[in-house]
């Protein structure tokens, strides 16, 4: 019989190598009393069957980072727990067969670089020569990883799980879950088939059944299954010993030597999805059947790519499941419905890689309340409740694992469920010409004008001249941009202003009718969030924070909120926001029957009637033009929009609004603001108050100290340049930083980008290195474009 404990400060469920990765790191961090569950054996489900690559470099400094701290611990397991984990470092190849393959493959060289990964182009020939069965004859060029490789899984699973005992805990195989014990919005333990366990934290590390598992702790953790194939051949001439991993991403294939022969598998352009339930409670180490008509055109790819495969046995083409999620990133944190339920799963196919560095920054949430590192991109809070309903999930999964080897273009949008919640001018919108985005199910308008679908590439987008129309009557005249996507949270009740001030990095305590912007800080004095806050009476503000934030921000302050007589409520839907800007907005206003919003000074806010209906409007701008944020009923929004329009605005999507607030160097979260970044980084410390005691404030004050600003404006001198964001920045010969975000400035005529860099002066002529191309540009700790018209031009003029 199995001897549980009545209680474990953390119960770890599923025995995959994300679960003995959480486990293993969670003993190391002094939790000897942690358990894992699983309910058949270690590595069943999906681990036991993965190819097991692991390259290193990601799209972001801090996944890549989190994947070579997996290469570090799965090269010293062995010698630390005696057990094998099959690691090979061959390294990786990557073949480029199409010029923006090419560009996206040195792309990746050049963010190595700036992350401290080795990584080198070579030539057709060379890559030849490093795999010689490979042809060649359509190969433009290739990137050379040589640090990367490949392990066992069940072996790693193995030697994580006799570390995790070695440090005193314990693992229980076939033990089934049955249920999770909730109380006050919190865990509280674990009903499994033998016994119950009281626990104050939960690790949900269940692989393919991990929604399930959430869903009996009330949280919602939007996964689907699909069918993942590889082929495995006998014996093959001219295989001996290991080979790097080859991928060629343009045929959909990943190839590797396996036992004298090869392994393909392929990401194919739309996957097989798997309803939930499918694989029944006792799936385990069992595969799915073959399905040769499903891979014949990779199999066409891979006969291609290796002309051997003509004369090759197939021994067998494996089809076991894997899980991905909406977005094709792995979820990781805690939720927002259920305190201490923390997810690590949702892998898309990329676990056994993710696994060691995730585990990590899994268990030091659990343990320091944080990642050791901002994975904000991973935040298990990101989705729109909506992305948890199957149908939505059986649509999106397929098409998520046929982007996995897609070109990472600019401006790619899933195709697949979508229209799941329409903005209340939807009907105006496309009438208007609108090219939709979906964020956070939201389907929000990028740019007006074309409805046909763009043709993506890196150079100059087919919207290109449709945003410069929209800058222009922004700049020149009066735009209106829809921001109604934009979380809004109302704090109410006597405590309202002094858990503000608790929260909020700015004073707070100011009079109704103030709007303030304000950093949301962390005990770290990093960021948690940024929003901007309206206070309508004594006892009532209204929070406005960014569109797929409002889970997680709400979450923080609900957590927060303890000893403080409020209420906090989503109203995001209750509420559209238009944001009105341009130097026309006066007249408009005046002529719809608002002229006293002229009067209103920057950072208030006041009720009008604008065109018979009510409004607040908050003087305002995120892109550095003159105007109001009009916040309205929804009903009321089609009356306003028609009466703006008829005024003389024209409507502006959200490509016009980034290249704007680039222009104007304001700092976005997720991409110049994030939990590694404190306000002295961002040059935003002035807004943060010095006279009070607030979440983070000792921490910024240590910050003061040493810290110093990091984020800069960089204006290319090429007009024909197309920065995208996280370029590597150089300076007198070496890297001194990464630009977080990029557009082209409509108002002073150049690409531009903000960057966060250290090492190098204000004024200084530094190098943007676009896909191995260094084009040049000056760099200020100034915003690039002011309303007043002041330009900063690069080196060039």
């Amino acid at each position: 019989m199995t001897d549980l404990p009545a209680h474990a400060s953390t119960v770890v469920i599923g025995g995959g190598i994300m679960g003995c990765s959480t486990l293993y790191h969670l003993a190391g961090m002094g939790v000897g009393d942690a358990i894992l569950l699983e309910r058949d054996k270690l590595a069943s489900g999906t681990t036991w069957h993965s190819a097991a690559q692991v390259r290193a470099l990601r799209h972001s400094r801090n996944l890549t980072r989190m994947i070579r701290y997996s290469i570090d611990l799965y090269s010293r397991l062995e010698r630390e727990t005696g057990q094998s984990t099959g690691w090979i470092g061959k390294g990786s190849l990557s073949i480029a067969t199409t010029p923006d393959r090419l560009v996206h493959i040195r792309r990746q060289e050049a963010l190595a670089h700036a992350f401290g990964v080795e990584a080198e182009s070579i030539s057709p020939g060379e890559a030849k020569e490093r795999w010689p069965l490979m042809n060649t004859d359509d190969v433009l060029g290739a990137v050379w990883s040589p640090g990367d490789g490949r392990v066992g899984p069940s072996d790693v699973s193995a030697a994580l799980a006799r570390g995790a005992r070695a440090r005193g805990t314990r693992l229980f195989e076939d033990v089934r879950v049955t249920g999770i014990l909730t109380g006050n919005g919190r865990v509280r333990g674990v009903e499994t088939s033998a016994g119950t366990v009281m626990c104050d934290a939960i690790a949900v590390c269940a692989g393919l059944w991990s929604r399930e598992v959430a869903a009996m702790a009330g949280a919602r953790a939007p996964l689907l299954a699909c069918e993942h194939f590889y082929l495995l051949t006998g014996p093959v001439d001219g295989i001996s010993g290991n080979m790097p991993t080859l991928s060629d991403h343009d045929g959909r294939l990943y190839i590797r030597d396996d036992s004298g022969g090869l392994l393909i598998g392929c990401f194919e352009p739309m996957g097989k999805p798997i309803p939930p339930g499918a694989l029944g409670e006792n799936f385990a180490f069992g595969l799915l059947p073959e399905d040769w008509d499903h891979f014949e055109p990779m199999m066409m790819n891979a006969l291609h790519r290796l002309p051997v495969l003509e004369t090759a046995e197939a021994r067998m083409l494996l089809n076991g499941p894997e899980s991905f999620t909406p977005d094709g990133m792995f979820m990781l944190g805690e939720t927002a419905e259920t305190r201490g339920l923390f997810l690590g799963c949702g892998m898309n196919s990329v676990g056994v890689a993710s696994a060691g560095g995730a585990g990590m920054n899994l268990a030091h949430c659990i343990v320091h309340g944080h990642t050791a590192y901002d994975l904000s991109e991973a935040d298990a809070m990101r989705f729109a409740p909506v992305f948890d309903r199957v149908e939505h999930l059986m649509a999106r999964a397929p098409e998520v694992l046929g982007a996995h080897y897609e070109i990472a273009y600019p401006g790619r949008e899933f195709a697949a469920a979508r229209d799941l919640r329409r903005l209340p001018l939807d009907a105006e919108h496309r009438a208007a010409g609108a090219h939709m985005g979906q964020f956070y199910g939201w389907e929000r308008p990028l740019w007006f004008g074309k409805t046909a679908e763009p043709a993506l590439s890196f150079d100059r987008p087919d919207w290109f001249e449709a945003v410069g129309r929209e800058v222009a009557a922004a700049h020149e005249r009066a735009a209106v941009f829809d921001l109604s996507p934009f979380g809004k949270i109302e704090v109410e009740g006597p405590g309202a202003e002094a858990f503000l001030q608790h929260v909020c990095a700015s004073d707070m305590a100011r009079e109704p009718g103030a709007a303030i912007y304000t950093a949301v800080l962390n005990a770290r004095g990093t960021y948690e969030s940024d929003l901007t806050a309206q206070r309508l009476s004594a006892d009532r503000y209204r929070l406005c924070t960014g569109a797929a934030a409002i889970a997680r921000d709400l979450a923080w302050f609900q957590r927060h909120a303890e000893g403080f007589d409020i209420t906090l409520r989503d109203v995001t839907d209750d509420h559209a926001v238009l944001g009105l800007m341009g130097p026309d907005s006066a007249r408009i206003a005046e002529a719809l029957g608002a002229p006293e919003l002229n009067a209103l000074g920057y950072f208030r806010h006041a009720v009008a009637n604008l065109a018979g209906r009510r409004v607040r409007a908050a003087r305002l701008s995120y892109v550095g033009e003159a105007g109001w944020e009009l916040t309205c009923r929804v009903e009321d929004t089609s009356a306003i929009y028609a009466a703006l329009m008829g005024a003389g605005a024209a409507p502006a999507g959200l490509h016009a609004q980034t290249s704007m607030r680039i222009e104007k160097g304001f700092a976005a979260m997720g991409h110049e603001l994030d939990g590694d970044i404190g306000p002295v980084e961002a040059g935003l410390d002035r807004l943060c108050s010095r006279r009070k005691s607030f979440i983070g404030s000792n921490a910024l004050a240590e910050r003061r100290k040493t810290g110093r600003r990091t984020l800069a404006t960089i204006v290319l001198d090429d007009p024909d340049a197309v920065p995208l964001g996280h370029e590597p920045v150089r300076f007198d010969g070496r890297i001194v930083g990464q630009t977080t975000s990029a557009a082209f400035g409509y108002r002073i005529g150049r690409p531009l980008a903000l960057a966060h860099v250290s090492g190098a002066p204000d004024g200084a002529e530094v190098e943007v290195d676009i896909a191995g191309d260094r084009r040049p540009g000056r760099l200020r700790f100034a915003p690039a474009f002011d309303p007043e018209g002041r330009r900063m031009r690069g080196s060039g003029g």
